[in-house]
């Protein structure tokens, strides 16, 4: 008897723009190897967009396009979801029908996550759906499968990275031309590295979103922004990274997550930080990112890469449809919900979040004072 055709798993996508067009493409150029090592075949049947007529870099058959997104989550046939439309309200519609119905979603969405994660999860333990979220966090680099897979092992003292490419973009050609931040912020938004509405990157909200996800996975409990100080780089200057070069220091916006093993008090922080030029960290340039993590077993661990762009988040989603196969065949999906008491009660166990008033640091001041004697002394002592 001939051996049956392996199973094919249909997949829809919602959304179709960067993100969209390079999982078609990459996961159409590497189909064969894709389907050899998953066992299955591999088909994006139906996409969601809002313009049919759109021109757009990848060409794919007007007859899988469809302004219907409900459609494609209602649709039995398709067994993945993978929701590349971005922002919190049309994006939580859709993810909680294809999850109450139990299908299996994948998104890059870290705003809709930080959100709304909590819920989400919870309808994941309630249901028979599966939810990866890789793509939300740091781009091409594995961060959600290191912490829940990789490290799952470890506790955590310290997370501390570069969590967005834009801004590490900025502050890059800032400190090797000596430009002013609204000079390479125009620079920036020419060559597609931040958006026409830059506050979300600049500001550190992106990173804080980010951050959220990582603490939660990291620690078993949800921080809401509001909750962290966070802070962009809007106000940093020529001058700022100069000196903080004679001082054998660069500046990075930094997203941090700590916990204090003593009191089992986490916080969570997103500001620029003068970083010393020994650090590895202090050479992640342009759009790469860069996450270290602090572990008690395995010890310090460093990750970079491309944090953003359509190659290196196409790459993320491709790797959770690659998981999402897995679960559809039977095995455990590495998922981590907030109820899930066998595996990760006792990371969030005891833990409370730390308020402002507790958090002690070091800051850099530069002031602009008249050359004359007794300045610094008046300085110092109206401080």
């Amino acid at each position: 008897m001939a051996p049956s055709a392996p199973r094919t798993i249909r997949i829809g996508l919602l959304g179709f723009g960067t993100v969209g067009q390079g999982v078609w493409k990459h996961l159409h150029n590497n189909r064969a190897a894709l389907e050899r090592r998953l066992g299955v075949g591999l088909d994006i049947v139906r996409i969601g967009v809002r313009d049919l007529k759109k021109e757009r870099e990848v060409k794919v058959p007007v007859a899988r396009l469809t302004t219907d997104l409900g459609s494609i989550v209602d649709d039995p046939t398709i067994d993945i979801v993978c929701e590349l439309i971005g922002g919190v309200t049309t994006a939580r519609t859709l993810t909680e029908r294809a999850l109450k119905s139990g299908k299996v979603v994948v998104t890059g969405n870290k705003a809709l996550i930080c959100e709304h994660g909590a819920e989400l999860f919870r309808l994941v333990q309630r249901g028979r759906g599966h939810y990866f979220f890789e793509a939300s966090v740091a781009g091409g680099i594995p961060i959600i499968k290191t912490l829940r897979e990789g490290l799952i092992a470890n506790r955590f003292r310290l997370i501390y990275g570069i969590l967005n490419g834009t801004c590490n973009y900025i502050l890059t050609r800032m400190a090797k031309e000596g430009r002013s931040f609204q000079e390479v912020l125009a620079d920036a938004k020419r060559l597609g590295y931040a958006e026409a509405d830059e506050s979300l990157d600049v500001d550190g909200w992106d990173a804080a979103h980010k951050a959220v996800i990582l603490a939660y996975l990291a620690h078993g409990r949800w921080i809401k922004p509001k909750q962290m100080l966070v802070q962009g780089i809007r106000e940093i200057t020529p001058h700022d990274l100069s000196y903080a070069r004679e001082l054998g220091y660069t500046i990075k916006l930094l997203a941090i997550i700590s916990r204090d093993f003593s009191t089992n008090r986490v916080f969570a922080r997103v500001h620029p930080c003068l970083l010393p030029a020994r650090n590895l960290l202090a050479s992640v340039d342009d759009v790469f990112n860069g996450i270290c993590l602090s572990a008690d077993v395995a010890g310090s661990t460093l990750l970079v890469g491309r944090g953003a762009g359509q190659d290196a988040t196409a790459s993320a989603v491709i790797s959770d449809i690659a998981d999402a196969v897995v679960a559809l065949r039977g095995a455990p999906a590495p998922v981590i919900c907030e109820e899930d008491a066998d595996t990760y009660a006792r990371l969030g166990s005891g833990i409370s979040i730390a308020s402002l008033a507790e958090i002690t640091g070091r800051y850099y001041l530069r002031l602009t004072v008249k050359d004359r004697p007794g300045v610094l002394a008046e300085v110092a002592r109206r401080a």
